[in-house]
């Protein structure tokens, strides 16, 4: 039997090309994942700990205790610690970190980032050093992150602007570029480098967040660790520069673990597309091959041998294409690592790591599926009766039956069934558990299609065949082939129709995200243009009076324009919001806008947080802001329009208990309460969040916050756009760390971000689909193959080459549209139902041109899957043909 399989495998081994493909495909990809990841941990590593290890020992101060606090102040190691770590004999030099925050002005003098960057200094002992050109050495220098000047445009040599602790503007010559690595802060956010008394100087920065060490000769780093411990004492956490490197690398290792998750996912996602073509496969080729098993099984073969050798087949296909697979996997790792690892922060060329893991989880998973994926058929295959199977012709006869009744119930109880899982996420809000619900009825949906797969294509083609039997015999010869093997049509576009709904269900998700969430901004909150303070993680210079700018300690307007009372005055000199860590935008920059005839409506926002026995509790106002004209939101209970001074609107767990007209009791730091009527309460994902105060409200509740951490500007109607964005940034201009940013660049982003995450997703199915193609390609020449002599007939009988080969193009489109169609109406549905599950408010969007572009896809997806096999059964002798048997 051994003999007998292998030399099948031989004569027979060009039915196998598109199976060999759709493994080393799926193969590839898994591999390719594992290959990538594992050279990108590895380029993270090589960053992080070549810096780390450049000293032999590194003390960060140890954890703080919060001492019953909830936030501890951050503990620093002093400039003492550090003489006396330059004062161990087993330490050859010592530096030592200082960090803080400095606002870098791009090209067009206004602050970059949301976050300003973390301003740095360090030694000549230290893990970190110029990339490209020195570091700085006066107060005259800056030398940036290598990101940070990417991003911005500048190069060594250009002059930067940075903004001092009191705001005003110096000039600093760049001089070199630093190279950090992947940690997150300085990733993250961005860094200027300083000499460390130019820091000091720029920002309220005191002590060193972290000290490196080089150890003297006759010394190891071990024993350089141990004596700064030992010096330090409790206050610092004493590591070697390779166990310093290992902790960082760990950061780094999670998320390439999000990473190798999320490509793996696809990876499977491609494998189980690939195991639906195999399946497919092996059961044609064993249906054409009944009679040569009965032959076996008439010459002694037992059905456990015919069963083993059907097994043994499909072990050596898998072999082989896992191993080519596996190959490939190498190539595509490394290219991904090559293309994609700058993009994700790994520098430089870095060695392709091929880890053991990565080759057998390719072979075995390429095997095992493969073999898998044989096993029904290899069963069918020994139940078939010897003495029935020598009577019947060679042609594919187990797949020729059509859908019993049992079949067709059972695929009307999925249906209703995948149904009743949708119409149950709609009867509660959304939830992950409604989404992992929506996957249920999925795939119970997909079972349904794979029973019911015949019934459903001999429907389809009856209707797709009216106009097709009007444009001539091929086409309807096409037609009448269809149908005539539906349950062979079925099983090959089932594949597609995987692939296809993923496609079109994330199409669905994203374009009815992007429409809601457009919507929400226009209809909810319509406005123009919106200012927002730079935001300081630590604390900024500018709470300090004696230093506060006079940009920052404006007088502070009321909703109702009237003066602020001195009290009010003096709790917003700071330029803060409640907090003194939290900026706001200064008050003139309100008044100027108020004040400018082309904008009709300049509205602020204000926010504090409340501990309450149910948690904390998030408290907003917005101030000269007309409730249901200039805002709106979607409402459970009530109308937002009735929002006035007393009364409250409530969303989310704020909302827990309520009911329009009951009386909500907001607890204030003093001890006292506020006692307010519920006016609304608002649907989740609205921009009315937590608890809503009127502004007046919110006064008496927080008396010491009168500035806006918001501004939102809307322009009068028919105002000139480019006069706008002109007096809006005047009105900012002096102010250069405010961020103003137009709702039409917030709608750009928002699309370039979901247009991104879109065609990133499309790309990595793109290969379900393409295994799904070959399939459909492999289909059609194993059925051009049991055809031969029809073929020939049908040419004996006048039908040209050209007639033949458009034949069985319009076959395999009609198989490719009915897979793309099934799939596209199940991508709609369960998209809408998955958007709905996790999104509240969803406004349900079908994006009509994507899915015509699969379509077209589809179309062409079918001729191209019918080149190969129609070109050989237009090139078959037709008189050899009709004389072979």
């Amino acid at each position: 039997m051994l003999r007998t399989t292998l030399a099948g495998l031989r004569l027979h081994k060009s039915r196998y090309v598109t199976t060999v493909l759709a493994i080393l495909l799926g193969v590839m990809f898994v591999s390719g994942t594992m290959v990538f990841a594992d050279t990108l941990e590895a380029g993270y590593e090589k960053t992080v700990m070549g810096s780390a290890a450049s000293v032999d020992a590194v003390a960060v101060p140890s954890e703080p205790d919060s001492g019953g606090s909830e936030e501890p102040e951050e503990a620093l190691l002093t400039t003492e610690q550090l003489d006396e770590v330059r004062a161990l004999p087993e330490v050859a030099g010592a530096d030592g970190v200082v960090n803080g925050e400095a606002v870098l002005l791009d090209a067009d003098g206004r602050a970059f980032g949301f976050v300003p960057p973390v301003a740095v200094s360090f030694g000549e002992h230290t893990r970190f050093s110029a990339e490209e050109g020195t570091l700085p050495g006066n107060g005259g220098e800056i030398a940036l992150a290598a990101s940070t000047a990417e991003q911005i445009g500048f190069a060594v040599g250009d002059r930067v602007t940075v903004l001092d602790r009191e705001q005003a503007k110096r000039e600093f010559t760049l001089t070199g570029l630093v190279e950090f690595g992947t940690e997150q802060d300085y990733s993250f956010r961005g860094a200027v480098v300083f000499d460390e008394d130019t820091l000091r100087e720029m920002a309220t920065v005191e002590g060193y967040v972290e000290i490196d060490a080089t150890a003297a000769p006759g010394h190891t780093d071990q024993q350089v660790s141990d004596a700064v411990a030992a010096a330090l004492g409790s206050s610092a956490e004493v590591m070697t520069g390779d166990e310093f490197g290992v902790k960082l690398a760990e950061g780094t290792g999670a998320d390439t673990l999000m990473l190798r998750t999320v490509l793996l996912l696809f990876s499977f996602i491609a494998m189980f597309v690939a195991g639906i073509v195999i399946h497919n496969t092996f059961a044609i080729l064993i249906a054409q091959r009944q009679r040569e098993m009965a032959l076996l099984r008439c010459v002694g073969a037992k059905r456990s041998q015919v069963f083993r050798s059907v097994l043994l087949e499909s072990l050596a296909v898998g072999l082989l294409s896992s191993a080519l697979g596996v190959l490939a996997g190498v190539g595509v790792g490394y290219a991904g690592a090559a293309f994609g690892g700058p993009l994700l922060g790994m520098e430089g060329a870095s060695a392709v790591v091929v880890s053991p893991t990565a080759m057998v989880l390719g072979m075995s998973v390429g095997t095992v599926v493969t073999v898998f994926s044989a096993l029904v058929p290899a069963m069918r295959a020994t139940r078939v009766p010897p003495l029935a199977a020598l009577r019947t012709s060679a042609t594919a006869a187990g797949l020729e039956k059509g859908t019993g009744r049992v079949r067709a119930v059972f695929g009307a109880l999925c249906f209703l069934a995948s149904a009743a899982l949708v119409a149950l996420t709609r009867m509660s809000g959304p939830s992950e558990t409604n989404l992992v619900i929506v996957t249920a009825a999925a795939l119970v949906a997909f079972t349904g299609v794979v029973v019911l797969g015949p019934l459903l294509v001999r429907g389809i083609v009856r209707v797709l065949g009216i106009p097709l039997r009007r444009t001539g015999v091929p086409s309807m010869l096409a037609v009448d082939n269809s149908v005539r093997s539906p349950r062979r049509a079925a099983a090959a576009m089932i594949a597609l129709t995987v692939g296809a709904t993923l496609i079109t269900g994330y199409s669905v998700v994203s374009a009815s995200i992007e429409r809601t969430l457009t919507a929400q901004l226009e209809e909810q909150f319509p406005i123009d243009y919106q200012i927002t303070p730079q935001m300081f993680l630590g604390e900024p210079a500018a709470a300090e009076p004696e230093e506060t700018s006079a940009e920052d300690a404006p007088e502070e307007e009321t909703a109702s324009e009237e003066e602020a009372p001195p009290e009010e005055e003096a709790a917003a000199a700071d330029g803060t919001v409640g907090a003194p860590d939290v900026p706001a935008v200064p008050a003139e920059v309100v008044r100027v806008l108020r004040e400018d005839p082309l904008l009709e409506r300049v509205m602020g926002q204000r926010s504090a947080a409340v501990e309450s026995d149910n948690g904390t509790l998030w408290v907003n106002t917005h101030t000269s802001t007309r409730f249901g004209e200039d805002m709106t939101a979607d409402t459970v209970e009530g109308d937002i329009s009735d929002m006035g001074p007393g009364k409250v609107v409530l969303q989310g767990a704020s909302a827990d208990g309520f009911s329009v007209g009951d009386t909500f009791t907001l607890p204030l730091d003093d001890g006292g309460e506020l006692s307010l009527e519920v006016a609304a309460i608002t649907e989740e994902g609205q921009m009315l969040y937590g608890v809503t105060l009127h502004e007046d409200d919110f006064a008496r509740a927080f008396p010491e916050i009168t500035s806006d951490e918001y501004v939102y500007v809307r322009a009068v109607p028919g105002a000139d756009p480019a006069d706008v964005r002109e007096a809006v940034h005047d009105a900012v201009e002096d102010h250069p760390t405010l961020q103003v940013m137009s709702v039409s660049e917030v709608k750009e982003q928002l699309s370039s971000i979901l247009d991104i995450a879109f065609y990133t997703i499309a790309a990595m199915l793109a290969l379900a689909i393409v295994i799904a193609v070959f399939g459909i390609s492999n289909t059609m020449a194993l059925s051009v193959l049991e055809r031969t002599r029809e073929s020939a007939l049908l040419r004996a009988l006048g039908l040209a080459k050209g007639q033949l080969r458009r034949m069985l193009g319009v076959e395999a489109v009609l198989l490719c549209l009915i897979g793309a169609g099934i799939g596209i109406v199940f991508g709609v549905v369960f998209g809408w139902a998955a958007g709905a599950a996790v999104l509240p408010g969803l406004e349900f969007t079908v994006p009509y041109a994507q899915i015509a572009v699969f379509i077209a896809l589809a179309v062409l997806a079918g001729l191209a899957a019918a080149v190969l096999p129609a070109r050989r059964a237009a090139g078959t002798s037709i008189t050899g043909a009709l004389a072979g048997e």
